[in-house]
């Protein structure tokens, strides 16, 4: 797919999904409720500007300045422009929770979910500790992938296998970066039913395993060392590495969406609503790329 025909696309979708669903996310109450420059281009101007791989806001705007302006005449001052985005924090998670909807059906077998986690860091090592932006949601936590202590979020993602494909998010949830992973799953395992979840050891917990096992979940992790062992048996390596190797495409999701929109660098953040506007405007555009393909 060509730039032009992305690009159209994009504004084509989102103009039908605002005027049926989102609207409600940025209604005005003012006489300024027609602006010449629409919330629907600034939606497309955002996400076609992170797919082109421009990943931050400012990059973005020039983006458009320099080689969209013919497609956006109405392109108000960047400072204009930062301030409406930073409003669209409640509607970039609407139209990515519309996306999602749009294209997981009823015809995706939901039998083998991945569960897991990725950081979202606003500061990392020392500066951690000073960090205090958007303080009603992001806290200091560790990052074991990454060896770090960062002050930041977590992505928490259920995704549902497919085959020869990266696994599609049935469900996304932010938490402070201090969060353990296991309670945020506990909160939508009783909406689970039948199936296999797929989790590494962050999620043990055998009386959780019995809850879910009257919902005909099953959820399968890595064995666990037990205090003093040394090495686990070799049936236990060999059902840790299969659990690991099922569990594989959801940490390559989460590579993918790193690599397509730089997520999980969230330094320049300054807000709550910025930071809702760069998680969820870039999952958007990954679940874009990811639904659409083009």
């Amino acid at each position: 797919m060509d730039w032009q025909t992305l690009l159209i696309t994009i504004f084509v979708y989102i103009s039908e999904q605002y005027k049926t669903q989102l609207w409600p996310y940025c209604q005005r109450m003012s006489n300024n409720c027609n602006p010449e420059f629409t919330d629907e281009e600034i939606l497309t101007l955002y996400l076609f500007g992170i797919i082109k791989q421009q990943f931050e806001t400012k990059a973005i705007y020039n983006y458009a300045l320099d080689h969209l302006l013919e497609w956006f005449p109405e392109l108000p001052s960047y400072t204009a422009f930062v301030k409406r985005l930073n409003r669209f924090d409640s509607l970039m998670q609407g139209l990515t929770e519309v996306i999602l909807d749009d294209f997981s059906g009823n015809d995706l077998n939901k039998l083998v979910r991945l569960v897991d986690s990725m950081p979202v860091i606003m500061a990392s090592e020392k500066r951690s500790s000073k960090a205090r932006v958007a303080g009603q949601l992001a806290s200091k936590g560790y990052c074991s992938s990454k060896g770090i202590y960062y002050y930041g979020v977590k992505i928490h993602v259920l995704g549902i296998k497919r085959e020869g494909e990266l696994p599609l998010p049935d469900y996304i949830g932010i938490t402070g970066a201090h969060n353990h992973d296991f309670p945020v799953f506990c909160q939508i395992a009783p909406y689970l039913e039948g199936g296999y979840v797929y989790a590494d050891s962050a999620y043990i917990d055998e009386f959780e395993k019995h809850i879910l096992e009257q919902q005909n979940v099953e959820l399968r992790t890595p064995v666990k060392k037990k205090k003093g062992q040394k090495k686990l048996a070799l049936f236990d390596q060999l059902l840790s590495t299969s659990v690991s190797r099922v569990r594989q495409p959801v940490e390559s999701l989460f590579n993918w969406i790193e690599e397509k929109t730089r997520i999980q660098v969230a330094s320049k953040v300054r807000s709550y609503n910025g930071l809702m506007v760069h998680i969820f405007g870039r999952l958007a555009a990954a679940m874009f790329l990811l639904v659409f393909n083009p």
